[in-house]
């Protein structure tokens, strides 16, 4: 099987994957970052009456038509407190921001427009249109009206609205249900002494760290020696998880102890296609086992985590119906580039801002793909397409944000 483009590789992982449809209901403070499933309607009418948008005194504008005119102060009105009384012509009502409008009002004027004299009533200083700074009844929202869509992903605005619109849970799509197994007889778990032959297993943590902030459920099953049964035992106790993708961790290459591929394959495994024409990154393996995605990612923890970012994010967020992203940046090389072969390089790199406010990008110097230090210090992943040429300093260039510069 050639090598695949990197593009062909995640145009056809996008293609088959297919977003969820189960629902579920959540309360309002576990339903951020999730997918609405229904439309939202409002329960009742925000505001629910006239009240005032400012704090000041409610008059009739007919008796504060003059400049210079002097009213009596009838009583007050606060939030949570409407005034209760009457107020006859010449007479207002103190209010305060969020407030019930009084019946009779038909203007609220602020308080600094009112001097307030020694026997208590007030005069005004300043002409205030009728009408001003009032919020009318409904002006929001109304009872019935859908302000919320199917499909809308619930941030702290529309969690906000949610909540004026009286709904304490709404229905969301379920988060996929991503499995991911760590394979090899090297690997323990962290907190463990490793043995002579061993080294701890770190794929897991970032693998399943960037699943989860594109919208997955996460399931570690664990880790698994090189051994067909037990990885078989553990594909057949996933599958019964009712997950929708299985990440397997190492063991999809050729090598004698490479079992990953052969085992999925004997439990019923489509494979769909495998070495992408990248770096790092090239042992990727993609395919199905009945509805259930597979993606098996290199054992080599930067190659893990770069064809995590290229692969398994953008499915998993498809699977989540959340909205693709892009996070591909126009940027300068700060240094010479070299050229390149067959292969798309990821190559690990510094990236800073110019005085125009241009990404500036450095590569490191060290790009062994078991290098972790290295990808924890980068901000971008510089793309160099397959047989770019050698590149001077100043030249444009691709990165991939990991996250922002630090300066």
């Amino acid at each position: 099987m050639s090598l695949l483009p990197v593009e062909d590789a995640l145009h056809r992982l996008l293609s088959a994957a297919r977003p969820t449809q189960r629902t579920e209901l959540v309360r309002l403070h576990e339903a951020d970052g999730r997918v609405l499933a229904e439309d939202v309607a409002a329960k009742l009418t925000q505001p629910p009456f006239d009240n005032s948008a400012m704090d000041g005194y409610a008059v009739r504008h007919a008796d504060i038509a003059t400049l210079g005119s002097i009213l009596s102060v009838a009583g007050m009105s606060s939030a949570g407190h409407a005034f209760q009384g009457t107020a006859g012509p010449g007479e207002a009502v103190r209010i305060f921001t969020g407030a019930p409008l009084p019946a009779f009002a038909d203007t609220v004027l602020l308080q600094e427009d009112a001097e307030v004299l020694e026997d208590g009533r007030i005069r005004t200083t300043f002409l205030t249109p009728k009408g001003r700074h009032i919020r009318p009844r409904g002006q929001d929202f109304s009872e019935g009206e859908i302000v919320l869509r199917a499909g809308d992903v619930l941030d702290a605005g529309r969690l906000t609205v949610a909540a004026a619109m009286n709904h304490a849970a709404v229905t969301v799509y379920t988060r996929p249900r991503i499995a991911v197994l760590a394979t090899g007889d090297e690997l323990v778990s962290p907190g463990t002494p490793p043995g002579a032959s061993q080294i701890i297993a770190s794929n897991t943590y970032g693998v399943a760290a960037l699943a989860r902030a594109a919208g997955a459920e996460v399931i570690d099953l664990g880790i698994v020696g090189d051994d067909k049964d037990a990885i078989l035992n553990a594909v057949r106790h996933a599958l019964s998880l009712g997950i929708d993708a299985l990440v397997t961790l190492g063991g999809a290459s050729v090598g004698d102890f490479d079992l990953v591929q052969p085992v999925l394959g004997e439990a019923g495994m489509d494979l769909d296609f495998w070495r992408i024409a990248m770096r790092p990154g090239k042992p990727l393996m993609v395919g199905r086992l009945g509805d259930v995605h597979v993606v098996g990612l290199p054992g080599n923890p930067v190659s893990s985590l770069v064809c995590s970012h290229l692969f398994l994010v953008p499915v998993v967020r498809r699977l989540a119906r959340l909205p693709a992203e892009n996070r591909e940046r126009p940027a300068i090389a700060a240094v010479p580039l070299k050229e390149n072969d067959h292969r798309q390089d990821y190559v690990r790199a510094r990236i800073a801002r110019d005085p125009a406010g241009d990404l500036l990008v450095t590569p490191l110097d060290k790009q062994d793909s078991s290098m972790m230090k290295a990808f924890a210090a980068s901000e971008a992943l510089l793309v160099r397409a397959p047989h770019a040429p050698a590149a001077p300093a100043g030249a444009p260039c691709t990165v991939l944000l990991l996250r922002e510069p630090s300066a």
